[in-house]
């Protein structure tokens, strides 16, 4: 019997323009400085082909070097400015909306649950790294 594929959606408000925010949601060049839960890990690489289907390829690591693991997704649906669709190597789904807002950027995640962490902890990782990217793109902005 197949289980339901539980799905986790975390957001934030960014106060940079959409077209700023979503520059550095998909330029390696960004993606390298933002794309970390917590200041002991980083991205040393990163590559998007951001079109249907193109790559999104990072690794991310530990800085003191005990542990790393690849990040890849194959975009599904890229609409400008607007959403971001990508379905990951295992076949879970991620889904980026970035909503133009007074003020600023509403930027919602949704993606699908893995197995081998609590729901808790995946929201909290995955939150961690959005608050990471809003802290830089606003300072970026």
């Amino acid at each position: 019997m197949a289980t339901q594929q539980q799905s986790i959606t975390i957001e934030t408000t960014v106060n940079a323009p959409v077209e700023k925010v979503w520059e550095i949601w998909n330029k390696p060049e960004h993606i390298i400085q933002w794309n970390s839960a917590s200041p002991d890990w980083h991205t040393p690489s990163a590559e998007n082909d951001l079109r249907v289907g193109g790559q999104l390829k990072s690794r991310m690591e530990a800085r003191d070097g005990s542990m790393g693991f690849d990040f890849a997704g194959t975009y599904t649906e890229v609409k400008e400015n607007e959403k971001i669709a990508y379905t990951l190597g295992d076949g879970r789904k991620v889904e980026i909306i970035f909503t133009a807002v007074e003020g600023g950027t509403h930027v919602k995640e949704t993606f699908d649950a893995e197995n081998q962490n609590s729901l808790e902890m995946q929201r909290m990782g995955w939150q961690a790294i959005l608050d990471s990217f809003r802290a830089y793109a606003e300072k970026a902005h």
